[in-house]
């Protein structure tokens, strides 16, 4: 067996993971036992944490892209996944959370019932190689995805994973090459029920690396000045920062989604830091949304949300819903 970090990894792994949505399959923590009979190549990075439990390495980004695979195959059926190193490799039950959340919005308009099949039309803005939001809302509810990207690198390892799963019919992916989100992009008269992202948190790669380091630290490997020798989740540019980080990524996203009302019911995306709220708030406003939500998403003490926007009215998103 690998030998296990000196950090204490979260105790959740046992104990499950409070504040995930409750029909979040990860919600009762991690079946260690059934994840490595499924994927056997988990077992090595598997071992007692300092709390006693059973966990893995989380600094460890081999040992973190192994619980990954495994959590797909085990819980969402994909069969195969892999990404190079150096991509970001997020944790699965948060982006499970984002879907369960996104689903509670449709049945809004839907009597209460969350709406399943290929008639719900998604779009994930900065789908990334690791594909994950396709991958588990098409497994949970059958829904088709749009993907991009401004990465072609990125998108090529995505689309192997798509094809080798045979999920090219209900996963298109599309690189973006407009200096825009929605701009170059979308077809006409192309819709969605939904669209997503998960903007880039950090404004310059001095900011990713202070933040990796903070999670390092936290992780129990080393003090301040000790830089770590990876990221644990992995990701570049594009992925962890950009100009003006999150607040200013969103702004802008807002601003386009004004200029294509009728593209989407729900505009949505996550939003890590509440003092960014306010800012987004008024950029709302002026967007002249009709409606707008902010669903609150935790994961143990991580706190974080979902806003989501519509330039439907009630009446017209329930026309939308009876249309579809």
């Amino acid at each position: 067996m690998k030998p296990k970090a000196k950090a204490a990894p979260a105790a959740a792994d046992a104990a499950g993971k409070p504040g995930l949505h409750p029909r979040n399959p990860h919600r009762r923590g991690y079946e260690f036992d059934r994840l490595m009979a499924s994927s056997p190549e988990l077992v090595p990075f598997v071992g007692p944490n300092t709390y006693g439990d059973t966990s893995i390495d989380y600094a460890d980004p081999a040992a973190v892209k192994a619980l990954n695979r495994a959590l797909l195959k085990q819980v969402h059926g994909v069969a195969h996944w892999d990404i190079p190193p150096g991509c970001l490799c997020p944790p699965v039950p948060g982006r499970a959370d984002y879907l369960h959340h996104l689903a509670d919005l449709l049945a809004l308009e839907n009597s209460g019932a969350i709406p399943h099949g290929a008639r719900v039309r998604v779009l994930d803005i900065g789908v990334g190689a690791n594909v994950i939001y396709p991958l588990v809302g098409q497994a949970t509810f059958g829904w088709r995805f749009l993907g991009s990207d401004i990465d072609a690198k990125a998108l090529a390892v995505a689309q192997g994973i798509v094809d080798a799963n045979g999920l090219s019919q209900v996963i298109e992916l599309r690189l973006q090459t407009a200096p825009s989100i929605f701009r170059g992009l979308l077809q006409e008269g192309e819709s969605f029920d939904l669209s997503m992202c998960n903007p880039p948190f950090h404004a310059s790669s001095e900011d990713a690396q202070a933040g990796s380091q903070r999670k390092w630290t936290n992780l129990g490997r080393g003090g301040a000045g000790k830089a770590p020798p990876t990221l644990n989740f992995g990701g570049k540019a594009g992925e962890l920062w950009c100009e003006g980080g999150e607040a200013a990524f969103v702004r802008r996203l807002i601003e386009e989604s004004r200029e294509i009302p009728a593209t989407c019911l729900w505009f949505t995306t996550l939003l890590s830091k509440a003092s960014n709220l306010p800012g987004v708030l008024r950029a709302l406003k002026q967007a002249q949304a009709k409606d707008q939500r902010i669903l609150p998403m935790a994961q143990g003490q991580k706190q974080s949300r979902i806003v989501a926007w519509t330039f439907y009215s009630t009446e017209a998103r329930a026309a939308w819903a009876q249309e579809s």
